[in-house]
Protein backbone atom coordinates (compact mmCIF):
# COMPACT_ATOMS: atom_id res chain seq x y z
CA UNK A 1 0.00 0.00 0.00
CA UNK A 2 0.92 3.65 -0.89
CA UNK A 3 2.43 5.33 2.37
CA UNK A 4 1.05 8.79 0.65
CA UNK A 5 -0.97 10.91 2.48
CA UNK A 6 -4.63 10.93 1.50
CA UNK A 7 -4.25 14.61 0.46
CA UNK A 8 -1.67 13.81 -1.45
CA UNK A 9 -3.27 10.52 -3.43
CA UNK A 10 -5.08 11.13 -6.77
CA UNK A 11 -8.24 9.08 -7.60
CA UNK A 12 -7.20 6.38 -9.81
CA UNK A 13 -8.95 6.09 -12.97
CA UNK A 14 -10.62 2.85 -13.74
CA UNK A 15 -10.71 -0.34 -11.83
CA UNK A 16 -8.10 -2.90 -11.65
CA UNK A 17 -8.73 -6.67 -13.98
CA UNK A 18 -8.32 -8.05 -10.01
CA UNK A 19 -11.64 -6.40 -9.26
CA UNK A 20 -14.16 -8.01 -12.55
CA UNK A 21 -16.44 -9.97 -11.51
CA UNK A 22 -17.62 -13.10 -13.02
CA UNK A 23 -21.36 -13.55 -13.14
CA UNK A 24 -22.39 -15.73 -10.45
CA UNK A 25 -23.73 -19.18 -11.76
CA UNK A 26 -24.72 -22.62 -10.97
CA UNK A 27 -27.67 -24.52 -9.86
CA UNK A 28 -27.71 -23.46 -6.03
CA UNK A 29 -27.86 -20.15 -7.29
CA UNK A 30 -30.42 -19.97 -9.70
CA UNK A 31 -32.83 -21.98 -7.57
CA UNK A 32 -32.56 -19.43 -5.11
CA UNK A 33 -32.69 -16.19 -7.66
CA UNK A 34 -35.94 -17.67 -8.56
CA UNK A 35 -37.47 -18.03 -5.20
CA UNK A 36 -36.30 -14.73 -4.14
CA UNK A 37 -38.06 -12.91 -7.24
CA UNK A 38 -40.83 -15.43 -6.75
CA UNK A 39 -41.56 -14.13 -3.24
CA UNK A 40 -40.28 -10.81 -3.49
CA UNK A 41 -37.66 -11.45 -0.46
CA UNK A 42 -35.26 -8.63 0.02
CA UNK A 43 -31.24 -9.58 0.48
CA UNK A 44 -28.89 -7.60 1.02
CA UNK A 45 -26.89 -9.74 -1.43
CA UNK A 46 -29.57 -8.76 -4.33
CA UNK A 47 -29.80 -5.32 -3.17
CA UNK A 48 -26.55 -4.51 -2.80
CA UNK A 49 -25.37 -6.36 -5.88
CA UNK A 50 -22.58 -8.19 -3.97
CA UNK A 51 -19.60 -9.41 -6.04
CA UNK A 52 -19.69 -12.78 -4.01
CA UNK A 53 -23.54 -13.69 -4.14
CA UNK A 54 -22.91 -16.45 -6.18
CA UNK A 55 -20.15 -18.08 -3.95
CA UNK A 56 -22.49 -17.65 -1.12
CA UNK A 57 -25.85 -18.40 -2.13
CA UNK A 58 -23.83 -21.91 -3.13
CA UNK A 59 -22.60 -22.46 0.30
CA UNK A 60 -26.09 -21.77 1.29
CA UNK A 61 -25.37 -18.36 3.03
CA UNK A 62 -27.23 -15.11 2.83
CA UNK A 63 -28.00 -11.91 3.88
CA UNK A 64 -30.74 -9.68 4.98
CA UNK A 65 -31.71 -6.32 6.33
CA UNK A 66 -33.87 -5.49 9.38
CA UNK A 67 -35.22 -2.45 10.82
CA UNK A 68 -36.21 -0.67 7.11
CA UNK A 69 -34.00 0.58 4.31
CA UNK A 70 -33.52 4.33 5.33
CA UNK A 71 -30.79 5.14 8.10
CA UNK A 72 -30.33 7.57 10.93
CA UNK A 73 -26.88 8.43 9.85
CA UNK A 74 -24.96 10.21 7.03
CA UNK A 75 -21.69 7.79 6.25
CA UNK A 76 -19.49 8.89 3.70
CA UNK A 77 -19.22 5.42 2.57
CA UNK A 78 -22.70 3.47 2.84
CA UNK A 79 -25.32 3.48 -0.35
CA UNK A 80 -28.23 3.10 2.41
CA UNK A 81 -30.44 6.19 2.50
CA UNK A 82 -30.16 8.80 5.23
CA UNK A 83 -33.18 10.34 6.57
CA UNK A 84 -36.06 9.27 8.66
CA UNK A 85 -37.04 5.93 8.67
CA UNK A 86 -40.76 4.24 8.71
CA UNK A 87 -42.92 2.86 11.71
CA UNK A 88 -41.05 -0.38 13.26
CA UNK A 89 -42.68 -3.33 10.98
CA UNK A 90 -43.08 -5.53 14.00
CA UNK A 91 -44.19 -8.85 12.13
CA UNK A 92 -40.42 -8.22 10.24
CA UNK A 93 -39.21 -10.89 12.22
CA UNK A 94 -41.12 -13.18 10.94
CA UNK A 95 -40.97 -12.27 7.50
CA UNK A 96 -37.37 -12.84 7.62
CA UNK A 97 -37.71 -16.05 9.31
CA UNK A 98 -40.14 -17.50 6.78
CA UNK A 99 -37.87 -16.17 4.01
CA UNK A 100 -34.98 -17.96 5.65
CA UNK A 101 -36.62 -21.11 5.39
CA UNK A 102 -38.10 -20.46 1.78
CA UNK A 103 -34.55 -20.07 0.55
CA UNK A 104 -33.46 -23.21 3.02
CA UNK A 105 -30.47 -20.98 4.00
CA UNK A 106 -28.16 -22.82 6.13
CA UNK A 107 -26.10 -19.80 7.68
CA UNK A 108 -27.83 -16.27 7.67
CA UNK A 109 -26.26 -12.87 8.41
CA UNK A 110 -28.60 -10.21 9.61
CA UNK A 111 -27.67 -6.43 9.19
CA UNK A 112 -29.67 -3.31 9.86
CA UNK A 113 -29.42 -0.08 9.18
CA UNK A 114 -29.33 2.62 12.44
CA UNK A 115 -32.12 3.28 14.08
CA UNK A 116 -31.35 6.75 16.64
CA UNK A 117 -34.39 7.91 16.33
CA UNK A 118 -35.88 4.72 19.03
CA UNK A 119 -35.34 4.51 22.61
CA UNK A 120 -34.23 0.86 22.24
CA UNK A 121 -32.11 1.61 18.82
CA UNK A 122 -33.73 -1.57 17.22
CA UNK A 123 -32.09 -3.80 19.74
CA UNK A 124 -36.33 -5.45 20.77
CA UNK A 125 -36.47 -6.00 16.88
CA UNK A 126 -33.42 -7.60 16.82
CA UNK A 127 -33.74 -10.01 19.95
CA UNK A 128 -36.94 -10.99 18.13
CA UNK A 129 -35.70 -11.45 14.93
CA UNK A 130 -33.23 -13.77 16.09
CA UNK A 131 -35.73 -15.57 17.85
CA UNK A 132 -38.21 -16.30 15.25
CA UNK A 133 -35.57 -17.46 12.67
CA UNK A 134 -34.34 -19.85 15.66
CA UNK A 135 -38.17 -21.43 15.93
CA UNK A 136 -38.77 -21.42 12.34
CA UNK A 137 -35.00 -22.96 11.22
CA UNK A 138 -33.91 -24.51 14.07
CA UNK A 139 -30.65 -25.58 12.01
CA UNK A 140 -29.58 -22.65 10.79
CA UNK A 141 -26.71 -21.01 12.63
CA UNK A 142 -26.87 -16.99 12.35
CA UNK A 143 -24.75 -13.87 12.38
CA UNK A 144 -25.92 -10.39 13.53
CA UNK A 145 -23.88 -7.55 12.01
CA UNK A 146 -25.19 -5.35 14.50
CA UNK A 147 -24.95 -1.31 14.61
CA UNK A 148 -23.36 0.39 17.60
CA UNK A 149 -26.51 1.10 19.73
CA UNK A 150 -24.67 3.86 20.65
CA UNK A 151 -22.54 2.19 22.98
CA UNK A 152 -25.35 1.13 25.70
CA UNK A 153 -24.80 -2.44 27.44
CA UNK A 154 -28.46 -2.43 27.57
CA UNK A 155 -29.43 -3.16 24.14
CA UNK A 156 -26.31 -5.03 23.50
CA UNK A 157 -27.28 -7.73 26.27
CA UNK A 158 -30.67 -7.92 24.31
CA UNK A 159 -27.79 -9.36 21.02
CA UNK A 160 -26.14 -11.48 23.71
CA UNK A 161 -28.97 -13.15 25.64
CA UNK A 162 -30.60 -14.57 21.76
CA UNK A 163 -26.76 -16.30 21.60
CA UNK A 164 -26.14 -15.93 17.80
CA UNK A 165 -23.27 -17.96 16.98
CA UNK A 166 -21.40 -14.41 15.55
CA UNK A 167 -21.92 -10.87 16.64
CA UNK A 168 -20.19 -8.53 14.33
CA UNK A 169 -19.33 -4.84 14.55
CA UNK A 170 -17.22 -3.11 11.59
CA UNK A 171 -15.15 -0.57 12.20
CA UNK A 172 -15.14 -0.10 8.85
CA UNK A 173 -11.57 2.39 8.50
CA UNK A 174 -8.57 3.31 10.25
CA UNK A 175 -9.15 6.03 13.34
CA UNK A 176 -7.82 9.02 11.86
CA UNK A 177 -10.38 8.79 9.33
CA UNK A 178 -13.30 7.22 10.93
CA UNK A 179 -14.82 10.85 11.61
CA UNK A 180 -14.96 11.77 7.87
CA UNK A 181 -15.59 7.83 7.35
CA UNK A 182 -18.48 7.33 9.18
CA UNK A 183 -19.45 10.72 10.80
CA UNK A 184 -21.59 9.71 13.88
CA UNK A 185 -20.02 6.99 15.12
CA UNK A 186 -16.59 6.87 17.35
CA UNK A 187 -13.49 4.74 16.80
CA UNK A 188 -12.90 4.24 20.82
CA UNK A 189 -16.96 3.55 21.00
CA UNK A 190 -16.89 0.51 18.28
CA UNK A 191 -13.91 -1.10 20.04
CA UNK A 192 -15.53 -0.90 23.27
CA UNK A 193 -18.59 -2.56 21.99
CA UNK A 194 -16.58 -5.43 20.59
CA UNK A 195 -14.85 -6.09 24.10
CA UNK A 196 -18.02 -5.48 26.34
CA UNK A 197 -19.80 -8.53 23.78
CA UNK A 198 -16.83 -10.54 24.44
CA UNK A 199 -16.60 -9.92 28.02
CA UNK A 200 -19.59 -10.96 28.33
CA UNK A 201 -20.23 -13.62 26.73
CA UNK A 202 -20.27 -13.53 23.23
CA UNK A 203 -19.20 -17.26 21.49
CA UNK A 204 -17.72 -15.28 18.51
CA UNK A 205 -16.77 -11.66 17.70
CA UNK A 206 -16.26 -10.21 14.06
CA UNK A 207 -15.32 -7.07 12.50
CA UNK A 208 -14.18 -5.85 9.35
CA UNK A 209 -12.16 -2.67 7.94
CA UNK A 210 -12.50 -1.26 4.16
CA UNK A 211 -9.34 0.49 2.31
CA UNK A 212 -8.28 2.48 -0.23
CA UNK A 213 -9.75 5.64 1.73
CA UNK A 214 -6.54 6.86 2.04
CA UNK A 215 -5.13 5.11 4.89
CA UNK A 216 -1.52 4.20 5.56
CA UNK A 217 -0.42 0.73 6.22
CA UNK A 218 0.37 1.20 9.93
CA UNK A 219 -3.01 2.62 10.52
CA UNK A 220 -4.03 -1.17 9.03
CA UNK A 221 -1.90 -2.63 11.76
CA UNK A 222 -2.96 -0.27 14.32
CA UNK A 223 -6.73 -1.66 14.04
CA UNK A 224 -5.74 -4.93 13.76
CA UNK A 225 -3.89 -4.92 17.02
CA UNK A 226 -6.68 -2.80 18.70
CA UNK A 227 -9.30 -5.91 17.48
CA UNK A 228 -6.83 -8.39 18.65
CA UNK A 229 -6.33 -6.33 22.14
CA UNK A 230 -10.72 -6.67 22.06
CA UNK A 231 -10.03 -10.40 21.74
CA UNK A 232 -12.11 -10.23 18.68
CA UNK A 233 -12.21 -13.80 16.74
CA UNK A 234 -12.43 -12.94 12.83
CA UNK A 235 -11.94 -9.78 10.87
CA UNK A 236 -12.68 -8.74 7.13
CA UNK A 237 -10.43 -6.74 4.84
CA UNK A 238 -11.77 -5.48 1.70
CA UNK A 239 -11.64 -2.68 -0.94
CA UNK A 240 -13.52 0.27 -0.58
CA UNK A 241 -15.65 0.93 -3.53
CA UNK A 242 -17.90 4.28 -4.22
CA UNK A 243 -21.43 3.87 -4.24
CA UNK A 244 -22.03 6.73 -6.51
CA UNK A 245 -20.60 10.34 -7.19
CA UNK A 246 -22.20 11.81 -3.82
CA UNK A 247 -20.39 9.74 -1.67
CA UNK A 248 -16.25 9.18 -0.66
CA UNK A 249 -13.96 8.95 -3.36
CA UNK A 250 -11.81 5.86 -3.73
CA UNK A 251 -8.42 7.32 -3.33
CA UNK A 252 -6.27 3.88 -3.69
CA UNK A 253 -6.85 0.39 -5.02
CA UNK A 254 -5.03 -2.15 -2.91
CA UNK A 255 -2.85 -4.57 -4.74
CA UNK A 256 -3.52 -7.95 -4.03
CA UNK A 257 0.04 -8.37 -2.61
CA UNK A 258 -1.23 -6.39 0.14
CA UNK A 259 -4.28 -7.99 1.30
CA UNK A 260 -2.24 -11.11 1.23
CA UNK A 261 0.47 -9.51 3.48
CA UNK A 262 -2.75 -8.40 5.93
CA UNK A 263 -4.02 -11.60 5.83
CA UNK A 264 -0.71 -13.28 6.97
CA UNK A 265 -0.34 -10.38 9.88
CA UNK A 266 -3.61 -11.18 10.98
CA UNK A 267 -3.31 -14.82 11.55
CA UNK A 268 -0.30 -14.13 13.04
CA UNK A 269 -1.32 -11.95 15.67
CA UNK A 270 -4.03 -14.32 16.74
CA UNK A 271 -6.97 -13.86 14.75
CA UNK A 272 -9.01 -17.01 14.27
CA UNK A 273 -10.09 -16.24 10.42
CA UNK A 274 -8.93 -13.43 8.27
CA UNK A 275 -10.56 -12.87 5.04
CA UNK A 276 -8.62 -10.29 3.36
CA UNK A 277 -8.92 -9.39 -0.47
CA UNK A 278 -10.23 -6.81 -2.59
CA UNK A 279 -14.12 -8.32 -2.88
CA UNK A 280 -13.91 -9.26 0.45
CA UNK A 281 -17.42 -8.02 2.36
CA UNK A 282 -18.55 -8.71 5.79
CA UNK A 283 -20.35 -11.67 5.15
CA UNK A 284 -17.36 -13.06 3.28
CA UNK A 285 -17.24 -16.77 4.22
CA UNK A 286 -19.72 -16.26 6.81
CA UNK A 287 -20.38 -19.78 7.08
CA UNK A 288 -16.78 -20.96 8.00
CA UNK A 289 -16.41 -18.05 11.14
CA UNK A 290 -18.52 -20.11 13.11
CA UNK A 291 -15.54 -22.57 14.22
Amino acid sequence: MSTTTAENVHPPKGKPKWLRVKLPTGKKYTQLRGLVDKYSLNTICTSGSCPNMGECWGEGTATFMILGNVCTRSCGFCGVKTGRPEDVDWEEPEKVARSIKIMSIKHAVITSVDRDDLKDMGSIIWAETVKAIRRMNPETTLETLIPDFQGMGTHLDRILEVAPEVISHNMETVKRLTREVRIQAKYERSLDVLRYLKDNGARRTKSGIMLGLGEQEDEVIKVMEDLRNANVDVVTIGQYLQPSKKHLPVKEFILPEQFKKYEELGLEMGFRHVESGALVRSSYKAHKHIN
